[in-house]
Parts: C-alpha cells; sequence; structure tokens
C-alpha cells in the first residue's frame, strides 16, 4: 500500500460538529493539518469547540437546504474547493414503540438521520464531481442492519442512509471521488440522554466507542491512498454482544 494521504490543508465539513463524535471528528482531521469547518444548531456551544480544536463554527441546521447552501458558499469562498464530507449530524429524537410516535416525531427523525444527510451529499456530490476528487463520509448505526423494539423510526432512517450511500459510492466513483459508510453501535456521546434512555453503567460505558476513537478512524480512511475505497465499516466495541442493544 503507497504512503498515507496527507491531510494538509485539505478543506473538511463535519456536521453535529459540536459534541460527542462529530466534535471528536472534527478534532481529528484538525490535528491532522486539515481546514476543518464544523456545523450544529447551538451556537454558543458551537463556537465553544470551535474555539478549542481550532475550526470554523458555522451555525446550521442540515435538514436546511438553504442552510446547505450558505455553508458550501462559505466554504468554496475561503478555499474554493470541497475536499472531505462528514454527514455526522443526526439525534434519536423519540426512541419508542411506532404506535406511540408522533407524526412530529416521525417527521424530524427522518430530516435529522436521513433527509438532512441527502440534502449535504447533493450539493457535495456536484463540486466533488467537478473537482474529479473528494470524501465523503455518512454515518449511520448499528441500527442500519439490526433491528430492535423501539427503534424502528430512528433504524429506518438510518437503514435508508446505508442504501442511499451505497448508491451514491456508484455515481460518483467513476468522478474519482469516494463515499464511505461508518455504522458505529454503542458510543461514549450523549445519544442515549437525548433519547431519554437509561444511562450505561460506568464501566461499561468506559469501554464504549469514544469520539476519539471515531474521529481517529476517519482520519486513517481518509489517508487511504485515493484509488481505494472503504464502502462500509462496522464498528462495535468489544464490551457489546455482536446483534444486541
Amino acid at each position: 500500500m503507497q504512503p498515507h494521504h496527507s491531510l494538509a490543508n485539505q478543506i473538511v465539513i463535519v456536521t453535529g460538529g459540536a459534541r460527542g463524535f462529530g466534535a471528536g471528528i472534527a478534532e481529528a482531521f484538525a490535528k491532522a493539518g486539515a481546514r476543518v469547518w464544523i456545523t450544529g444548531r447551538n451556537e454558543a456551544r458551537l463556537k465553544a469547540t470551535a474555539a478549542r480544536i481550532r475550526a470554523t463554527p458555522f451555525v446550521a441546521d442540515v435538514a436546511d437546504g438553504a442552510a446547505w447552501d450558505r455553508l458550501m458558499e462559505a466554504v468554496l469562498a475561503t478555499g474554493g474547493r470541497l475536499d472531505i464530507l462528514i454527514n455526522n449530524a443526526g439525534e434519536g429524537v423519540k426512541i419508542g414503540p411506532a404506535a406511540e410516535q408522533t407524526d412530529v416525531t416521525i417527521a424530524q427523525s427522518l430530516a435529522s438521520n436521513l433527509t438532512g444527510t441527502i440534502l449535504g451529499c447533493r450539493r457535495a456530490a456536484a463540486i466533488m464531481q467537478r473537482q474529479g476528487s473528494g470524501l465523503i463520509v455518512n454515518l449511520g448505526s448499528a441500527c442500519s442492519t439490526h433491528a430492535w423494539p423501539g427503534w424502528s423510526v430512528y433504524s429506518a432512517a438510518k437503514a435508508g442512509l446505508l442504501q442511499f450511500t451505497r448508491c451514491l459510492l456508484t455515481e460518483l466513483r467513476p468522478h474519482g471521488v469516494r463515499v464511505t459508510s461508518l455504522l458505529p453501535s454503542w458510543g461514549q456521546t450523549d445519544f442515549t440522554e437525548g433519547a431519554a434512555l437509561p444511562p450505561r453503567p460506568p464501566e461499561v460505558l468506559a469501554q464504549c466507542i469514544s469520539p476519539a476513537d471515531i474521529g481517529t478512524l476517519l482520519v486513517q480512511v481518509a489517508q487511504m491512498p485515493p484509488h481505494l475505497v472503504t464502502e462500509e465499516i462496522r464498528l462495535w466495541p468489544m464490551v457489546q454482544p455482536l446483534g444486541q442493544l
């Protein structure tokens, strides 16, 4: 295999970059020498993270197409290109039986976990096709391929994202653009709290996937020679029995 591809001055967007996996990913790319933009809806938290990791903050909701347009315009105005897009943003919204969902929670879950990423990919695909290079990484979930009670709506969004990502790779590969799905399971984030789920015991949480773990992995994916692509990565902590929630 060829030496690692340098990320120095590569222009990277990480959605949902203010906390959790997104912050870990953004920090890893910044440390690798990339010029990183992070997005999120909470301006104060976004700016604080950006200052800590030396990234550029951009307040945006991924479900808002106009916000994507403003982001891409700002990125291209300062750097002239987009090398890597990491679609990390997503949320549990409401984890519970389908019968207990509302039309609002269903729509919000699909917007946050599926539609928002597709909106970003549409714009990035056009830019990267013109460049003849680029990498898009879409963060799915173990729920993309496993079925658990209470996770139907979230899982449907993540399964849809997985298939969209597979198709996108077939479209962009001829243009020299790589597309990857990352499917993590238990993580050291506030996802479970945000989804109103019981917290994991500290000794278990300590062995779950950390934001730094995800960041290190995706930097390695990005550093692969441009003629190679990682189609899908399923990431499980050893403490979690495979296939169990």
